[in-house]
């Protein structure tokens, strides 16, 4: 096929709904990122909470996204995708308006009586909006396009997805730097109103293929069980969930770090930048080097680049060494990234495939979850009790290397041979 039979194929093979759902997954995405970029350093700045409290909350933050995700999917597709989007877009532009309004008088009553529980309660609201945009975005991909040019679909959803991981730290940045950190959640509650108003005007629902199901809310907690009841695969979650917890410090504790013991005028939202310019330009060529290698080894090497990512902002503490920490951090997610879910649709049961790929994302919100908590107390304990801040990262890094010694021990001796799931791709 010619590059002009293939363009042609493109342009004709996706309906309307299509592009207005992958747009405005750039603006959603924006909106997330730019909020988790500047989030603990709000609430520790401009809030005046405990670090390790602030930590603990932005883990909360990124827990709850992708833990409702599990329960998304099945909402969506029984009110429909539109009044899915409309209704997610909506939620989210009063969430990010009161994250920006945490600190104003008019909530100050509930702030002084219980400002740990409101923080949580407002934290909580994004996740109830995004745990609707990504299954209507993904699933809007599946209807709206033709089988031939399907899998292009979703790699423009996934790119359209780091676009928007790139310009929502960006604009965090050049706004926190010119302006109060409030307008950085109010710019997110924009983008997603605006996100609003495009899918009340431009988009259509979808055409349900024919025969074509979803399981209820009721059946995906019955699923729970099902998952619950393979131990292996509960046992991979829980020890992959250690890989988590290690890179989500970039958006826990990185910023306050590198602001108080770094330099106090560095940019860091800028610095997270870096993850998603890496994912962008390097995934075709690192997945292209790594297409012969076992899954499950993907996931190991992955998981060590990682972890030792860390080692770098150890041994050099400076603007650039936090820098190059990111990027080597970024190899290390598009090594395993793409392989852990080949891995997960090989070692689930025939006919359990959505189900086992529904619950992948647990151990992403377990680790932001567990990694707020333990980031905070390393920020604490080797900044404020022993004054030794490069221990923050070797601690990070042994954690990855142990979490790393499971996966391998796991591998050689959990792992169920002879079921496809040990297969290179």
């Amino acid at each position: 096929m010619s590059f002009s039979q293939r363009l042609q194929e493109v342009r004709t093979g996706f309906e309307r709904p299509f592009w207005v759902a992958n747009a405005t997954e750039i603006f959603e995405r924006l909106s997330y990122y730019a909020v988790f970029a500047s989030l603990v350093r709000y609430l520790i700045e401009d809030l005046k909470f405990p670090t390790g409290t602030a930590t603990t909350l932005g883990g909360i933050f990124g827990c709850a996204v992708w833990v409702m995700a599990i329960f998304g999917g099945p909402v969506a597709d029984k009110i429909g995708f539109r009044r899915a989007l409309s209704v997610a877009y909506f939620i989210l532009t009063c969430a990010y308006f009161l994250v920006g309004s945490i600190g104003a008088p008019w909530l100050a009553s509930a702030r002084n009586s219980a400002p740990v529980l409101m923080v949580v309660v407002i934290l909580l609201l994004p996740a109830l909006g995004i745990a609707l945009v990504k299954p209507s975005v993904v699933g809007t991909t599946a209807r709206a396009s033709k089988e031939n040019v399907r899998s292009i679909g979703y790699s423009i959803y996934y790119t359209m997805v780091n676009i928007g991981n790139t310009m929502g730290p960006f604009l965090a940045g050049w706004i926190h730097r010119h302006m109060r950190v409030e307008n950085v959640f109010r710019m997110a509650a924009v983008s997603v109103f605006l996100m609003l108003i495009a899918v009340l005007i431009f988009f259509k629902e979808p055409r349900r293929a024919e025969g074509e199901t979803t399981p209820t809310v009721l059946q995906v907690i019955k699923n729970f069980g099902t998952v619950v009841s393979n131990w292996r695969f509960v046992l991979f979650l829980v020890i992959f969930s250690g890989y988590w917890v290690v890179f989500w410090q970039q958006y826990l504790i990185l910023p306050p770090f590198v602001h108080n013991f770094v330099d106090a005028n560095a940019n860091t939202e800028w610095i997270l930048i870096t993850d998603p310019i890496i994912v962008i330009t390097c995934t075709i060529a690192l997945n292209a080097m790594t297409r012969r290698m076992r899954s499950f080894s993907a996931i190991i090497l992955g998981s060590l680049i990682t972890s030792v990512s860390w080692i770098v902002l150890a041994l050099w503490h400076s603007v650039p060494g936090a820098y190059l920490a990111i990027a080597v951090l970024a190899i290390g997610e598009i090594t395993q990234s793409p392989r852990y879910y080949e891995y997960i649709s090989r070692l689930a049961p025939p006919g359990q495939q959505g189900t086992y790929m529904g619950f992948s994302f647990l151990p992403i919100g377990i680790g932001s979850c567990i990694g707020g908590w333990f980031g905070g107390k390393l920020l604490n304990h080797f900044t404020e009790v022993t004054h030794q801040p490069a221990r923050i990262w070797w601690a990070l890094t042994t954690v990855g290397i142990v979490t790393t010694a499971l996966l391998w021990l796991y591998d050689k001796f959990v792992l169920p041979k002879g079921t496809g799931a040990e297969a290179s791709a």
